[in-house]
């Protein structure tokens, strides 16, 4: 606790600030999320008006201003956190007003970094898909890092025929899961989300550099995606089929036999995907295997 000395209407404003803080405090503990949500309401611009309290003229007051500013700011925080710990345990419609909340209030705050996952998911069970994409353009400015913003915005540009800035977002998507799991984040939920989302990144980069005739990055990445891609139809097929063109390629330029084959074999399981890239990939399997019989 920290003795706040003012006089006037600055003493209201103070008790005002406890008062409510204390009573956020109550809300969390009870679940009470309508209260937690009209308490930061309220707090904010009272935390708001402390912390831009100006600096007193004598070093004698300068103490006691800077603990009530540091003060106000702990208050802040724990507005946020607030938020934030109560949304996680509500219902979806819920999460989705509470994280709201938060990220208009500070669209900075340390623990929308965690909560970007639930909030989509909440959005999507409450018929707020269709918002997920804008939501997620704002928010990685300020989250450069998250897995989960990074991976919505390479697929919305991908949608959009955006190719290479898909690929941009994909990569540093692959770069984030090499980086220490974010705090706050438990391993279980840490390795959930790079089973279901870096076998999609690994797949853009791959998918957009077969289409430029990258091959070599088509084939590091597109490799890298298929254990993570099983039973994904909708991304097997174009990777097999890259992979095929990749590797046949490579061969050739290499004068490497086994790769061109590996160029058939990919082709072979492209080929037996029904959809648009079946037949052409046949016909790739058989070239393959044709110029692989004059290589020694």
């Amino acid at each position: 606790m920290v003795t706040i000395l003012l006089g006037g209407p600055a003493v209201a404003v103070a008790d005002k600030l406890e008062d409510d803080y204390q009573a956020i405090q109550n809300a969390v503990a009870k679940k009470d999320a309508a209260g937690v949500k009209r308490l930061a309401v309220e707090l904010a611009p009272l935390v708001k008006a402390a912390v831009a309290e100006a600096a007193p003229v004598s070093d004698e007051e300068r103490a006691g201003w800077s603990a009530r500013v540091a003060y106000a700011k702990s208050i802040g925080t724990y507005v946020e956190y607030a938020l934030f710990a109560t949304a996680v345990v509500s219902p979806a419609a819920t999460m989705v007003d509470l994280i709201s909340t938060l990220d208009q209030q500070n669209p900075k705050s340390q623990y929308l970094e965690n909560a970007w996952g639930p909030y989509f998911a909440a959005l999507g069970q409450t018929g707020g898909q269709a918002k997920i994409p804008a939501i997620a353009e704002a928010a990685v400015e300020n989250f450069p890092n998250n897995v989960n913003l990074l991976a919505i915005v390479a697929d919305s540009a991908l949608q959009r025929g955006q190719n290479d800035r898909a690929a941009g977002f994909a990569a540093r998507e692959i770069a984030a899961f090499g980086r220490p799991k974010p705090e706050g984040l438990s391993d279980a939920d840490w390795a959930r989300e790079r089973s279901l989302t870096l076998g999609r990144a690994y797949f853009v980069v791959g998918y957009v550099a077969g289409l430029k005739n990258d091959y070599e990055t088509a084939n590091k990445n597109l490799r890298a995606a298929l254990p993570l891609i099983q039973g994904v139809n909708s991304e097997l097929a174009p990777a097999y089929f890259y992979l095929g063109i990749a590797n046949y390629q490579l061969g050739k330029l290499y004068l490497s036999k086994s790769q061109v084959l590996d160029g058939a074999k990919f082709s072979d399981l492209c080929s037996g995907i029904p959809g648009p890239y079946a037949d052409q990939a046949r016909h790739n399997a058989y070239v393959a295997r044709n110029d692989a019989l004059n290589m020694r």
